[in-house]
């Protein structure tokens, strides 16, 4: 197991341009191949190097576990093809593009925007094979961008109430821990890029939350 501290295009919020699986990180064009190699190696996965409909923002577009990933249906069809080179794939065709910001799941479960349609649900059942429950963390409704998680563990946003906690760990099956993210950022995922293999962090990440960050997703 590694942890890193690295920035996309010189910004730290890595989770906003790149999302990672178990088996697979989707980042945007623009990488380096030193970069795109060193998250290959610290996660253990393949690259997939793609935008979203045309955007860079592919960690807010995107969500997805070991068995798949949801995407919106702005997406064009040579980026679904690329992505599809190397996992299955399902288009969302609901006026919401930013999956990644209301989806957060693992290969265990999810916790899903209060106000997700039931394609969104469906698919989560169908296509990602897991049970979901509709809830908030800090009050908030978007739960894919307000924590992150693992087969290994979860952080959410240290604003989450402990009964919103404890309905994330028991939706995911892993144990929840509260934090923040590049300095006191409550949008954790913005910052932390993570399987339960490896962990890439914002850097601007300080070195209390540097220290829950891993022990909560156990890297």
């Amino acid at each position: 197991m590694a942890v890193i501290q690295a920035d996309v295009f010189g910004s730290p919020n890595i989770g906003v341009y790149s999302y990672c699986s178990e088996k697979l990180v989707i980042v945007p064009p623009g990488l380096t191949n030193r970069k795109m190699n060193q998250l290959a190696e610290i996660l253990a996965v393949d690259v997939c190097k793609t935008t979203i409909g045309g955007s860079t923002l592919v960690g807010a577009l995107v969500t997805g576990n070991s068995h798949g990933f949801l995407v919106p249906h702005i997406i064009r069809d040579y980026e679904l093809e690329r992505i599809r080179q190397f996992s299955k794939v399902t288009v969302i065709n609901t006026r919401w593009t930013a999956l990644g910001n209301v989806v957060l799941a693992n290969d265990v479960g999810a916790v899903v925007h209060p106000d997700a349609s039931g394609e969104i649900i469906a698919a989560v059942s169908e296509q990602l094979h897991v049970k979901s429950v509709q809830a908030k963390l800090g009050t908030l409704p978007f739960v894919g961008a307000l924590g992150i998680a693992t087969n290994k563990g979860a952080l959410v946003t240290d604003h989450a109430l402990e009964e919103e906690r404890s309905v994330a760990e028991s939706a995911l099956g892993v144990n929840v821990e509260l934090g923040t993210t590049n300095g006191g950022v409550h949008f954790v995922r913005s910052g932390i890029l993570a399987n339960s293999k490896g962990a890439v962090l914002g850097p601007l990440t300080r070195g209390a939350e540097l220290m829950q960050i891993t022990r909560a997703l156990g890297v």
